[in-house]
């Protein structure tokens, strides 16, 4: 069955919505045990939240037993309508917030992951200075991969996202904020591991396995430019870096992330002089429909901090 927002937001009052909150953060923590803590309510009450969501949809939303927590299809399309529906009222809380010229509720932002430990990111002093300019807005920091940043800043379940460069959209605002260098690293079981690279060029590198990102971004772009034998897909830097360790995949790191990998002996850089690029990390809001007050803050105090 084929559930839409539309449809849905005809027929809901303000406790369906209470239990749509309760199911996706079922969704969220992956089950009602582990909800417990987050919702501050009992199982057995989550429970009950969730069944009474499912007769008033009149669908299965999900199962529960000794096999685990799963979503059933119609599970699965409920929860992203959740995410719209809910993302939904938060553009209309805060336009009210707007009209009153106040910024409250929450903020939903999301960055690519492994920021934190790039030396040019001030992504942190970006939210000290938002949390001194707007105290009463609730913080959510999300990380999430660039299509998934993309669409959810579009679509409105994240207010403000911050990605590496790559295509862009006529449905986003772009901020310039800071650079990051890639470059190729092998694990201390691979076959280059022990081998001066300097003199290697891309070409030889046909003869080795190469693991790579999974959706578009630079690293896509640069792996299908220089025609690299991609043999493993992952889709975020923690799972490239587990690839290399393997010993079986060279694969593109940030060098601020892998330094303690390289530290360890666990890996290194091949030819990094020639087996790199440069990724420059934007902030992006949407354009339309226009971003909340909050959200144009949060920006405007990332490219403040980056400005630095």
């Amino acid at each position: 069955m084929k559930v839409n927002a539309q449809s849905l937001l005809g027929q809901l009052g303000d406790m369906d919505l209470r239990l749509l909150r309760v199911f996706k953060t079922v969704v969220d923590c992956g089950g009602m045990a582990a909800a417990e803590l987050e919702l501050n309510i009992g199982t057995s009450t989550i429970s009950r939240h969730v069944k009474d969501l499912e007769v008033r949809l009149g669908l299965t939303l999900c199962r529960r037993g000794r096999g685990g927590f799963s979503l059933t299809a119609e599970g699965e399309q409920i929860h992203v309508e959740t995410l719209r529906l809910l993302a939904s009222t938060e553009v209309f809380r805060a336009s009210v917030d707007e009209i009153h010229r106040r910024m409250g509720g929450q903020l939903n932002v999301a960055v690519f992951d492994k920021t934190a430990s790039n030396p040019q990111a001030h992504i942190g002093a970006a939210i000290a200075l938002f949390c001194e300019r707007a105290p009463d807005v609730a913080l959510h920091l999300h990380v999430a991969p660039i299509n998934a940043i993309e669409r959810g800043v579009i679509d409105g379940q994240f207010q403000v996202g911050v990605i590496p460069g790559h295509r862009r959209s006529d449905s986003l605002v772009y901020d310039a904020l800071f650079d990051e260098t890639m470059l190729m690293y092998c694990g201390a079981r691979h076959a280059l591991f022990g081998v001066p690279g300097a003199g290697l060029q891309w070409a030889d590198l046909a003869s080795h396995q190469f693991a790579g990102l999974g959706y578009h971004s630079p690293n896509m772009e640069i792996s299908q430019q220089m025609r690299l034998p991609r043999k493993a897909t992952a889709f975020d830097q923690e799972a490239i870096a587990t690839l290399i360790l393997s010993g079986r995949f060279l694969g593109f790191l940030p060098d601020h992330y892998a330094a303690g990998f390289v530290g360890l002996g666990q890996m290194r850089a091949v030819n990094p002089e020639r087996f790199r690029y440069s990724c420059s990390f934007l902030g992006i809001l949407r354009r339309s429909p226009e971003p909340s007050r909050a959200a144009r803050v949060f920006q405007s105090c990332l490219v403040q901090a980056h400005a630095a």
